[in-house]
């Protein structure tokens, strides 16, 4: 699949993934601070954004999405880092296709199954994508019967858009993510370790990443350091994007 991607900046490739619901918007402060030294390449992933809609929806076929843009663009190798589902994608890249992985930034997420979580939040989407939407406000109120956290529903707002017809609707494809999120999109990467440097990087307040999580961790990715963001939950990025940046950043001047 051709995704939907901006390219930016010069220097060494690096190609940047968002999680769930989320678009390339979502690590654009990222972006701008890394474009100053770096190719930086923020991508829509599949059923997200402006890429295109698809009914298949897995760890292994977003991946190759992954993959296909990387020779797509000609590119030798990239240093793929990505937040929550897009950090799963980048260690699928890394486990299966090596030689293109550069560096690995994972930020919150860990190469384990999880059970499925968010349901409200897919409660929201299935009935926000269903009704005919005239204002952000109305969305909201719509959102806000499901989602207490405001600042979750203005991550999930950030999703729509005027069709022709000048009514709100969601650029995500939701029927599909509903068909595969408590399923295929919650399974773990898997491959050959990845021997090549990589950083986690886990929010603090954020059980995405536990201990017990550490062993496959190091098994799969044996280079592995692992940073924690005080204060910060699953949304590291934003919560804290001075620290997350300056990580990142840092780990790239080592690796790069």
């Amino acid at each position: 699949m051709k995704l939907n991607f901006i390219d930016q900046g010069a220097g060494p490739v690096v190609i940047l993934l968002h999680g769930m619901f989320g678009s390339l918007s979502n690590l654009g402060n990222l972006a701008r601070r890394l474009a100053a030294n770096y190719r930086v390449i923020c991508v829509d992933l599949r059923n997200h954004g402006d890429s295109p809609h698809d009914s298949a929806m897995d760890i292994p076929l977003m991946a190759l999405d992954i993959v296909e843009l990387v020779n797509d663009l000609g590119l030798d190798q990239a240093h793929l880092i990505g937040h929550s589902l897009g950090g799963k994608l980048a260690m699928q890249v890394a486990l299966n296709q090596p030689q293109l992985v550069a560096s690995l930034v994972v930020a919150d997420i860990a190469p384990v199954s999880y059970p499925q979580s968010n349901s409200l939040v897919v409660d929201s989407l299935q009935t926000l994508d269903s009704q005919t939407v005239a204002s952000r406000a109305e969305a909201d109120r719509i959102l806000a019967a499901y989602i207490e956290d405001a600042p979750t529903r203005a991550f999930i707002l950030k999703n729509l858009q005027r069709n022709t017809a000048g009514d709100l609707q969601l650029k995500l494809n939701v029927d599909s993510i509903i068909a595969n999120y408590g399923t295929k999109l919650v399974q773990a990467p898997t491959g050959d370790p990845f021997s090549g440097p990589t950083l986690f990087i886990k929010g603090e307040l954020s059980a995405y990443i536990q201990d017990r999580h550490r062993d496959m961790i190091k098994q799969l990715f044996p280079q592995a350091e692992l940073e924690i963001i005080e204060g910060a939950g699953h949304w590291l990025h934003a919560e804290k994007p001075e620290s997350f940046n300056n990580l990142v950043n840092n780990f790239l001047v080592a690796n790069g």
